[in-house]
C-alpha cells in the first residue's frame, strides 16, 4: 500500500474506525498523488521567472488556443476553460455548490459536511461512489423499479450483488416502507455492512417521499446502525428540487442522515445536470456527511483526497469549460428566477397529466403509479404486454415511450409539451384497443 494511502487511512481510523471498515479495498488503497501535480502547484506559486512544469502549451502568459475553437466561447477567457481543472474541481465552484446545498437543505444547519468534489456528471459520481465503498460480492439494496445504469455500475463494473424490494407499487399511493424495512433488516442479519441507494425524485416512477415517509426511512437506517451494522447510504439526488406537490419532502434525505451515527456513511450525489438543465455539460458532485469521535475536518479532507485520487486515476478531471459556465450561471443575479421559470413549466405538465391520466375512460386499460416530482411517470398495463404496445405505438402512431418489464410504460413528461398530453394518453388507449381486438 502506498505511504500516502496509509497516512490517509490513519487519519480515518483515528477519527472514526467504522468509516475505514466500510471503505472498499480500492477505497482503502486510494490516495491523491503528489508527483507532477504537487510539483506543478509549488511551481505555480513560486516559479516567478520560468515555469516548465505544466503539460499544456502556452504563448506568453496565456494558454495556446485555436481561434476556430475560442471564438465559440464568449465571456470566459481561454485560460479559464482550455486548461486542466483540478481533479477535485474548481475551488470556487465547490464552495458555491456547498453553500447552495445548505440553502436548499435547512436541516443541515449546524451540521458539518465535506466540500463537494466535482465529477463528470452524476453517473460518474455514482461510479466513483461505487469504487470507494463497494467490493465485489457486497450487496446493494435497490428498489425493484430502478434506473437501469445501476446494474451496469454496481453489478457489471463493481461485481456487487443487487437485491431488490418492491417499493413503488401501482397498488400503493406511496413508498412501501414495510418492504424497505424488511429487506434492510434481512440483509443486516447476514452481513455487517449494508449498502443502499435512495433516489428521490425517483427514476423511473417520478415519486418523492412525504415528510412522514422520509423520517421513517431515516429511522429504519439509523436503528440498523445503532444495532451494530455498518450502513452506507448514497442519496442519488439527480432530480433534486423538482417537487410538485406540497406533501413531498423538499430536502434531500442526506440532510437527516449526515452525522446521524458513527456507523452510518451518508453520501450525496447530485449535480447541475438536471437541477440547472445542463445535461451535456456533465457536471456532478460527491459530498460526504459523517460523524466522528474527533477531527471531523481531517476525516473529510482524507476522504476528499481519496475521492480526488479516484477521479485522477479515472478521467483525470472534469471539464473546465463546463465548470466555468455553471459557476458563472450561479453568480448571475437572475439565476434563481431563471430556474423558477423552468420549474413552473415542468410543474404545469405534471399537473396536467394528473388531470388527464386518471380519467374513467382509461381505468380498464391501466393503473397509474404514484408520481409527484422529477421527469417521469409510469403506467402499469392491465391487458397487453408493454413491449408489444411500445412497438405498435411507434410504428403505427409515431409515439415513442420506454418499457420497464412486461407491464410498465415510462413517460417522460419533461420533454412532453402540455398541449400534447391529452393526445398522448388517448393514443396509448387507442393502441391498447388495437391490440386486444
Amino acid at each position: 500500500m502506498n505511504e500516502l494511502a496509509k497516512k490517509l487511512n490513519k487519519i480515518i481510523k483515528q477519527s472514526n474506525p467504522h468509516i475505514y471498515e466500510m471503505l472498499s479495498n480500492m477505497g482503502k488503497n486510494l490516495f491523491f498523488p503528489k508527483g507532477i501535480l504537487s510539483q506543478s502547484a509549488e511551481a505555480k506559486e513560486k516559479a516567478h521567472k520560468i515555469n516548465a512544469t505544466i503539460g499544456i502549451a502556452k504563448q506568453g502568459k496565456n494558454v495556446m488556443s485555436l481561434p476556430s475553437i475560442a471564438c465559440f466561447v464568449h465571456g470566459i477567457e481561454p485560460n479559464n476553460f482550455l486548461t486542466y481543472a483540478p481533479s477535485f474541481g474548481i475551488p470556487e465552484l465547490r464552495k458555491k455548490w456547498k453553500e447552495m446545498i445548505y440553502e436548499k437543505n435547512k436541516s443541515l444547519e449546524n451540521k458539518k459536511i465535506s466540500l463537494p468534489i466535482v465529477t463528470s456528471g452524476i453517473t460518474h459520481a455514482v461510479s466513483t461512489f461505487a469504487d470507494l465503498w463497494i467490493d465485489p460480492d457486497d450487496t446493494v439494496i435497490l428498489p425493484l423499479m430502478m434506473w437501469g445504469n445501476y446494474n451496469m455500475i454496481f453489478n457489471v463494473r463493481n461485481r456487487a450483488k443487487i437485491v431488490t424490494y418492491d417499493s413503488f407499487s401501482y397498488k400503493l399511493k406511496g413508498f412501501n416502507l414495510k418492504n424497505f424495512e424488511n429487506k434492510i433488516k434481512q440483509q443486516a442479519e447476514i452481513s455487517n455492512k449494508i449498502i443502499t441507494i435512495l433516489n428521490f425524485p425517483h427514476n423511473p416512477s417520478g415519486y418523492s417521499v412525504s415528510v412522514e415517509e422520509a423520517h421513517k426511512i431515516i429511522q429504519i437506517l439509523v436503528n440498523v446502525a445503532k444495532s451494530g451494522t455498518n450502513v452506507v447510504v448514497a442519496c442519488d439526488d439527480a432530480y433534486f428540487g423538482l417537487f410538485f406537490q406540497d406533501e413531498t419532502i423538499k430536502e434531500s434525505l442526506f440532510s437527516f442522515l449526515a452525522g446521524a451515527h458513527k456507523r452510518l456513511v451518508a453520501v450525496k450525489l447530485d449535480g447541475a445536470t438536471k437541477e440547472d438543465y445542463t445535461w451535456g455539460l456533465r457536471t456532478g458532485f460527491i459530498t460526504y456527511g459523517f460523524s466522528a469521535d474527533k477531527n471531523l475536518e481531517g476525516l473529510y479532507e482524507a476522504l476528499e483526497k481519496k475521492t480526488g485520487g479516484c477521479i485522477r486515476g479515472n478521467i483525470s478531471n472534469a471539464s473546465h469549460l463546463s465548470q466555468s459556465i455553471i459557476l458563472k450561471s450561479m453568480d448571475d443575479e437572475k439565476y434563481s428566477q431563471y430556474k423558477q421559470e423552468k420549474f413552473n413549466i415542468l410543474k404545469k405538465r405534471a399537473i396536467k397529466i394528473k388531470d388527464v391520466v386518471y380519467d374513467k375512460k382509461y381505468q380498464k386499460a391501466w393503473e397509474v403509479y404514484a408520481f409527484n416530482s422529477g421527469y417521469f411517470m409510469c403506467l402499469r398495463l392491465k391487458y397487453v404486454e408493454a413491449e408489444k404496445l411500445r412497438i405498435h405505438l411507434l410504428n403505427k402512431y409515431g409515439i415513442g415511450l420506454i418499457t420497464i418489464g412486461n407491464k410498465n410504460l415510462r413517460i417522460a413528461f419533461s420533454c412532453l409539451e402540455e398541449e400534447n398530453i391529452q393526445i398522448l394518453f388517448d393514443t396509448i388507449l387507442k393502441g391498447i384497443n388495437d391490440l386486444i381486438k
